[in-house]
C-alpha cells in the first residue's frame, strides 16, 4: 500500500511543484535508486526487455532518476531530465487481473524515458497499455505472488494529471491545485479524458447508469474484495487531501517529507506511546506487524520542480521516520551508493546498511527513535538551505561548473548521512532496551524476517 501526493505552484510556498510517494512493499524487498543517462537507440536491433515483456525501443530515451524495488525493470517512483516525475499505486476493481502484461511500475519508466511533458507521459501510459495490456506478478520473490491494476500521479514543472486503470479502462483528471492517490480509485463523475467504450461497458455489466456515470464506484473492486475495504486507501487518501488543503499556499518540501513520515496518530497525548507494532493501513510511513500489516515503507521521494532547479529528495531507505531525505540532481547524476540489494543483508549497499539501523530501532522504538530524530531534522534543514543558496546562484554560473557544483554537492550529502548513520548504530546499541517493541508475535515475525535476510543487529 502506498501513497502519492502532488502541489501545484499554485499551493506551494515557492511557487514550484512538489510530488511525494511512499512506496510500500514487503519487509525484506529492498529499494535500489539508479540513474540513467540520455541514449540513443536503433529500433530496428534493440527491444526493451521489462519485467515480462519485450517490447519495441525508441531512438532516444532521456536521463532519468529510478527508485525502484530490486528485481524488476520499472519503478515505484521516478523522474527524467525535463522534470516529468512519476508514482503509482495498486488499485483493485472488477475488471480481471492478467497474467502477463506490463507492470505499474514499467509503464513508469517508459513513460520517463519517452516522455518530455506530463501530458505527453499521459499517452505513453495509455499508448502502451491499450496495446500491451497490464498485468503480471507484482511481487518479489520468495513472497506469495500478487497482482492488481494501476493508478498514476504524473506532473512536470507546470501542471499534473491522475490517470487511474481498471484493466484495460482507463480514466484521465487534470489537478487544479492540491491531489492525492492511494490504493483506491479516486475519479468521480468530473474527468477530462476517458476511454471511448468505459462508459457503455459500465452500463452494460450493471456497474453504473449512464446518467449517474462514476468511474470510481463503477469500476472499484466489490466488497467481497478485502484488499478494497483492508487496504484503507480511500481513507489514506482523505488524510492526505486534508493535510495539503490545510497548509494550501505555503506547501514546501519539509512539509512533504513530514506528511511522509506520519503514523497518523491523533490525540498527542498518545505519541510517546505509539510504537511499529501498533502501525495499521491508516497510517502513511506504514511499519510491518502480523496478520495486520504485511508490508512497510521500502523507499520514499520528495520532488521539488522549481524552473531553475529541480532536486529529487531521496532515501533509498526503509521507514521514512528513520531516514534521512538526501538531494540528487538528474543534471549531475547519481553519487556512488554501493552495489544494487537483493532480499539478502549487504553490508556494502545503502538500503541494507540502514536497515541495521532501522530495525534496530524497531527493538525498542520509543527510546531508540529519540536518538536519532534530532539528527534527522539537523541533516535536512541544513541540506534543504544549501540547495535554495545554490539554486540562486545558478543563474550566473556556465552549465559545466553548475552540473560540477551540483555533483559535489550531492555526493556530499550522502557521505555526511552515511557517516551519521554509522554514529546511529554505535549510539543506539549503547543504549540498553528499556521496553521492547510489541508483543511475542510482533517480534518472532521481526526475527524471522531478520533470519530469512541474514542481517544481525
Amino acid at each position: 500500500m502506498c501513497d502519492t501526493l502532488v502541489a501545484l505552484k499554485n499551493s506551494t510556498a515557492d511557487g514550484s511543484v512538489l510530488l511525494a510517494k511512499n512506496s510500500d512493499r514487503v519487509v525484506n524487498e529492498s529499494h535500489y535508486l539508479q540513474f540513467y543517462p540520455r541514449q540513443t537507440h536503433d529500433p530496428d536491433r534493440e527491444v526493451v526487455k521489462t519485467t515480462n515483456l519485450d517490447i519495441p525501443q525508441v531512438e532516444e530515451t532521456f536521463a532519468l532518476l529510478l527508485s525502484s524495488p530490486y528485481w524488476l525493470y520499472g519503478c515505484e517512483m521516478g523522474a527524467n531530465e525535463y522534470g516529468v516525475t512519476i508514482g503509482n499505486e495498486a488499485v483493485f476493481t472488477k475488471e480481471p487481473e492478467r497474467d502477463k502484461g506490463l507492470l505499474g511500475m514499467d509503464f513508469i519508466r517508459l513513460a520517463l524515458e519517452r516522455a518530455e511533458t506530463a501530458a505527453q507521459a499521459v499517452d505513453v501510459i495509455i499508448n502502451l497499455l491499450e496495446k500491451y495490456g497490464q498485468g503480471g506478478n507484482h511481487t518479489c520473490p520468495g513472497y506469495s505472488e500478487g497482482g492488481y491494476h494501476n493508478s498514476w500521479l504524473i506532473t512536470d514543472l507546470k501542471e499534473a494529471w491522475v490517470l487511474e486503470t481498471a484493466d484495460r479502462f482507463w480514466c484521465v483528471e487534470k489537478v487544479e491545485d492540491i491531489r492525492t492517490i492511494s490504493n483506491a480509485l479516486t475519479i468521480g463523475k468530473k474527468f477530462d479524458r476517458i476511454h471511448p467504450e468505459a462508459i457503455n461497458y459500465a452500463v452494460k455489466k450493471g456497474y453504473s447508469k449512464r446518467k449517474d456515470f462514476h468511474f470510481a464506484r463503477a469500476f472499484t473492486a466489490r466488497i467481497t474484495d478485502i484488499r478494497t475495504w483492508g487496504g484503507k486507501g480511500l481513507k489514506r487518501h482523505k488524510f492526505t487531501t486534508q493535510k495539503l488543503l490545510e497548509k494550501k499556499g505555503s506547501i514546501d518540501t519539509a512539509f512533504m517529507m513530514a506528511i511522509l513520515r506520519d503514523h497518523n496518530i491523533k490525540d498527542p497525548k498518545k505519541i510517546d506511546k505509539w510504537n511499529p507494532s501498533k502501525s495499521s493501513f491508516n497510517d502513511i510511513c506504514i511499519h510491518c506487524r502480523p496478520i495486520f500489516v504485511i508490508s512497510q515503507t521500502t523507499g520514499s521521494l520528495v520532488s521539488h520542480l522549481h524552473p531553475d532547479l529541480q532536486t529529487h529528495w531521496v532515501t533509498g531507505t526503509a521507514a521514512p521516520c528513520t531516514s534521512l531525505f538526501k538531494p540528487v540532481f538528474i543534471k549531475a547524476g547519481l553519487p556512488d551508493i554501493g552495489p544494487r540489494p537483493t532480499n539478502n543483508f549487504d553490508q556494502e549497499s545503502l538500503w541494507w546498511q540502514h536497515e541495521r539501523v532501522h530495525r534496530a530501532i524497531l527493538e525498542d522504538y520509543q527510546t531508540r527513535i529519540r536518538i536519532i530524530h534530532p539528527d534527522i531534522e539537523h541533516y535536512e534543514k541544513k541540506w534543504i538551505a544549501k540547495v535554495a543558496e545554490t539554486k540562486s546562484r545558478l543563474a550566473s554560473q556556465p552549465f559545466d561548473q553548475h552540473k560540477d557544483n551540483l555533483t559535489q554537492l550531492s555526493k556530499k550529502a550522502f557521505e555526511e548521512a552515511r557517516e551519521i548513520e554509522r554514529n546511529w548504530i554505535f549510539d543506539i546499541n549503547k543504549v540498553p532496551i528499556r521496553k521492547r517493541t510489541g508483543g511475542c508475535y510482533y517480534r518472532r515475525l521481526w526475527r524471522k524476517e531478520n533470519s530469512k535476510a541474514g542481517i544481525k543487529l
